[in-house]
């Protein structure tokens, strides 16, 4: 499939896309065939977007290594709703000021993406939002080890969505050449920063990313 025209992954178009979302058919994931099995908890992630002038960037945090859920893994800033959230986009907002001190005030929202539910029980939903490049940050240094920087135009290009396999029992890869009930795959999008660092991003991160693509593209 094509990249993203570059003129699409600008402010402008995609704040009109959002506000005529146009008819398209998000990707289901093996997590929400799990999912439909078990009891979700609803939950939300910002997915920000900073424009920079070398271009759009999206924003993805590494969590702390000694979290019991995901430890280490790249994510959005999210989480579960509270009993006082009035809707998912004050869950992400609240969830992104509490692990990363970015203030509401800092995020222009553009709208949301189908939930998207993970085998954990989650059913998050992902909010967009165009994120102020002076706003200021603060990393819970308990929840969150980094935040970095993705160019989006890296993230909406196909060529770099790695569809992977693995097998639930002997953690090796699973070709999909002979039949495996222990099979799982998932999407990958290893990102390696200009001054070195490699970042893998994988699993639900890598999954919401995907269909934000196919938003893009539709």
């Amino acid at each position: 499939m094509p990249a993203v025209d570059p003129a699409h992954l600008q402010a402008g178009w995609l704040r009109a896309r959002f506000a005529r979302t146009p008819s398209w058919r998000p990707e289901v994931f093996e997590d929400v065939q799990i999912g439909q099995r078990t009891t979700l908890r609803d939950a939300s992630v910002l997915i920000p977007l900073i424009a920079r002038p070398q271009g759009m960037q999206l924003l993805l945090t590494r969590r702390t290594a000694n979290l019991h859920v995901h430890p280490g893994q790249i994510s959005f800033p999210g989480g579960s709703r509270d009993a006082g959230d009035a809707s998912a986009l004050h869950t992400a907002l609240r969830e992104a000021e509490e692990e990363i001190g970015l203030q509401a005030a800092w995020v222009e929202p553009l709208g949301s993406m189908p939930v998207y539910t993970t085998i954990t029980g989650y059913a998050v939903t992902p909010v967009v939002g165009m994120v102020d490049p002076q706003a200021p940050l603060r990393v819970q240094a308990s929840e969150v080890a980094e935040v970095f920087e993705v160019p989006l135009a890296f993230l909406m290009d196909p060529a770099h969505h790695q569809l992977r396999t693995w097998d639930t029992q002997t953690g090796l890869g699973a070709p999909l050449t002979r039949p495996n009930p222990a099979r799982r795959s998932f999407y990958a999008m290893p990102w390696t920063s200009p001054d070195g660092r490699r970042y893998f991003i994988w699993g639900a991160t890598a999954a919401m990313i995907r269909n934000l693509y196919r938003l893009l593209i539709a």
